[in-house]
């Protein structure tokens, strides 16, 4: 099921629970600005190409627009748009100012030189400066982007509008990034997991792990699940896939995906079918790569019992019922994978106040968002008796509805 399907079919259950109205239901579906635009540079060679980038802004009712800009073969509008539609639930779950954006560029970063992703990500900014800002819409990495990208947005827009800091998140701490941002996904996956395991009186130390994806947010997800004393006895990422069922020493895997490129080689564990990865036998699954993985091809054959959706709509809807009916409690990933949003808002904070915080405030404030974000999903869940994906959604739509009629919709 396509991403953008899916994200739309939730958002018309929640809107049925919460009874909102009709109208009201279409205007919130509907994107506040879409933007597509060209973006050609000279390469090393001499030659000329062409890529396309895009920028969905969807609503700014409660703040800013946010949201991430992915470099990726596929950068799909569809997605895109279902992706920045994501973020306004994200944002409104975790309860910070801000509404939902996305963005990307079609290439493969992975042929292109430094310089020229430079060139590309400069293009792109020229193109769009002025319908990004400090107060409008304040985009972040995503998949094939980093820090880096970020710096040469913040310089680029900066030419234009002067120095301006806040205009991008998950910048490198040199150019007013916050200490605490490059963990923050993982680490409030680790606080998640917590606060749902804390709920089934269970701790993550008596638990067995397996997470699919070893980038960013799996492999920081995985190093603080193992340092609480989780078992984490497979990974898997584009490379390859190993097990453990003893537990993989992280420690010496993060060391060995950083030397290698990935996971694949690595002696700590037995190499498996990377397909096999989301079946194999554990109490906690993460998936932590790429959406639309757990299907109704593989959701009958799932083990694990709790899934942490680090990734974005890893879980079709279909596979939703089959599991729900086996009994799985699946943290969805509008409030699993928000860690990465809620320290990016602090450092678009500490940009506005020219203040910046030590990493101990980042990682404790991060903390208290999870948990308050969690009991309301929680009491959603009481209200509109269901899952923890509905009340997810009912709280996220919810807050945005009711920002929407607050400032006046219909006028």
């Amino acid at each position: 099921m396509n991403a953008l399907v899916a994200t739309n079919r939730n958002f018309k259950l929640a809107a049925k629970l919460l009874g909102l109205d009709s109208k009201l239901e279409k205007s919130l579906l509907i994107p506040f600005r879409e933007i597509k635009v060209e973006c050609t540079i000279p390469k090393d060679d001499g030659t000329l190409a062409s890529f396309v980038g895009f920028r969905v802004q969807h609503d700014n009712a409660r703040g800013p627009m946010k949201g991430g800009i992915r470099y990726h073969p596929e950068v799909d509008p569809d997605e895109v748009n279902a992706l920045a539609q994501l973020m306004t639930w994200k944002t409104a779950v975790a309860n910070i100012p801000y509404g939902g954006a996305k963005g990307g560029i079609g290439c493969n970063p992975g042929e292109l030189s430094v310089s020229e992703l430079e060139r590309l990500t400069r293009v792109f900014t020229q193109k769009i400066h002025d319908l990004i800002g400090i107060h409008t819409d304040v985009p972040a990495p995503d998949m094939g982007t980093g820090p880096q990208t970020m710096a040469w947005i913040l310089d680029e827009y900066s030419k234009f509008h002067g120095y301006s800091p806040a205009v991008v998140t998950g910048k490198p701490i040199d150019l007013g990034g916050s200490l605490g941002r490059d963990a923050a996904t993982g680490r409030g996956v680790l606080f998640a997991t917590e606060a749902l395991l804390n709920e089934h009186g269970k701790t993550i130390s008596d638990q067995r792990f397996v997470i699919q994806g070893f980038g960013n947010v799996g492999a920081w997800a995985a190093q603080l699940i193992s340092e609480q004393g989780g078992k984490i006895v497979a990974v898997s990422d584009i490379t390859g896939a190993i097990k453990n069922s003893n537990g993989i020493d992280i420690p010496s895997l993060l060391k060995h995906a950083n030397e290698h490129k990935g996971v694949k080689g690595f002696h700590g564990g037995d190499p498996i079918d990377p397909k096999s990865i989301l079946v194999e036998d554990c109490d906690i699954l993460i998936p932590a790569a790429l959406g639309g993985v757990i299907n109704r091809e593989n959701a009958d054959d799932i083990k694990a019992k709790f899934i942490i959706e680090a990734a974005n709509h890893p879980t079709d809807p279909e596979a939703d019922e089959i599991l729900s009916k086996k009994g799985v409690v699946i943290l969805p990933d509008i409030y699993a994978n928000s860690g990465g949003v809620t320290v990016s808002y602090f450092e678009w904070v500490q940009n506005i106040q020219g203040f910046m915080w030590d990493e101990e405030k980042v990682n404790n404030e991060l903390k208290n968002y999870m948990n308050r974000g969690f009991k309301d999903v929680k009491e959603m869940c009481r209200t509109h008796d269901c899952d923890l994906r509905m009340g997810a959604f009912t709280l996220g739509v919810n807050r945005v509805a009711r920002a929407t009629v607050l400032r006046g919709w219909g006028a």
